[in-house]
């Protein structure tokens, strides 16, 4: 073996294990937020749960609590916000105050950032990155401030939903609404 072909053959592993290292890198990176989407499900799940047992005991558990008629399903729902706040000083003031969704009954709910994400690309032709739709949405809803990995980890959720589609470009991930009438292609996007 020659010198230069042993220097061509190390320039070659060389180049090899950079680009390993890299997509071993980016890989990382992808576990770390699906991760990071798997925790905040398990967190929402728990949550489910929990209101799930806090209004176990009510007669038709069938229907949520907000879709409930009368006097003491109000009266029971105070009751269960009470138990779950923690006593004290704090507490009382919030008690009096009328926290909890028992008070928000005339009010509409603030949209979900999934549908304000998914509404964002519906204006758009072309794919989108995280930090493009993050920076609209905080243009457009200026009393909405998700983190970056708030959005990236919504907008992974979606995708699994399959409400969007993930497109890849080089080291970019972009972000486009699923078309209604076409077949999603999800192995020729994640090419």
């Amino acid at each position: 073996m020659t010198s230069q072909s042993a220097a061509t053959l190390r320039s070659r592993y060389v180049e090899q294990t950079a680009s390993e290292l890299e997509e071993n890198h980016r890989r990382q990176q992808e576990l770390t937020e699906q991760i990071a989407v798997l925790k905040q499900e398990e967190a929402l799940l728990r949550e489910i749960l929990n209101l799930a047992e806090r209004y176990g005991g009510f007669a038709d558990t069938s229907r949520l609590p907000e879709q409930l008629q009368g006097e003491s399903v109000a009266a029971k729902t105070q009751q269960a916000t009470a138990e779950s706040l923690p006593q004290g000083p704090a507490s009382a003031s919030a008690q009096a105050g009328g926290s909890g969704r028992a008070g928000t009954k005339g009010k509409s709910r603030q949209p979900l950032l999934g549908e304000l994400l998914a509404d964002l690309l519906r204006t758009h032709d072309q794919p989108r990155l995280a930090r493009e739709l993050r920076d609209e949405l905080l243009e457009k809803h200026p009393d909405r401030d998700p983190t970056p990995q708030v959005v990236r980890n919504t907008l992974e959720s979606l995708v699994a939903k399959g409400r969007i589609q993930r497109h890849r470009q080089q080291r970019s991930v972009l972000y486009s609404l699923v078309e209604s009438g076409r077949p999603e292609n999800t192995a020729a996007a994640d090419s």
